[in-house]
């Protein structure tokens, strides 16, 4: 299992896929990473040299932000939207969809588990409000 910058990244994969696992890269990025290190995308993970791992790694930090500079920066950027109190900061103080979906239904990933507001009645409250 091949590690790059700090992430064990599967060996049973081709490493077009396997590239996939540090945060920050999908399939476009895997593929030029690829093609600027002249790798194959057809090699396996654990077959790659440590050579070819350094060039990976080189390519990684001289030219993309991934991992956890990325995770910093984004975290940063929503820190921003909340202070400067926009739209969007305050979708996301509120863990509401930030990118204009509907709410009234749906967005439960993000709203969490549905609760329940206002007063609700047994049997017996309903019979006394009746007589009364």
């Amino acid at each position: 299992m091949p590690r790059i910058i700090g992430v064990d990244i599967p060996g049973n994969k081709r490493i077009e896929y396997s590239l996939r696992y540090l945060y920050g890269i999908g399939p476009a990025k895997a593929l030029e990473i690829l093609e600027k290190t002249k790798i194959s995308r057809d090699l396996m993970a654990r077959d790659l040299t440590p050579d070819q791992i350094s060039l990976i790694t080189k390519v990684l930090q001289n030219d993309l932000i991934v991992e956890g500079d990325l995770r910093r920066a984004v975290a940063a950027d929503i820190r921003r939207l909340q202070q400067i109190n926009c739209y969007r900061g305050i979708r996301h103080r509120r863990n509401l969809p930030v990118r204009g979906q509907r709410t009234k239904t749906n967005a439960r990933t993000r709203k969490g588990k549905k609760i329940t507001i206002g007063a609700i009645r047994d049997k017996t409250q309903r019979r006394l409000a009746a007589k009364a």
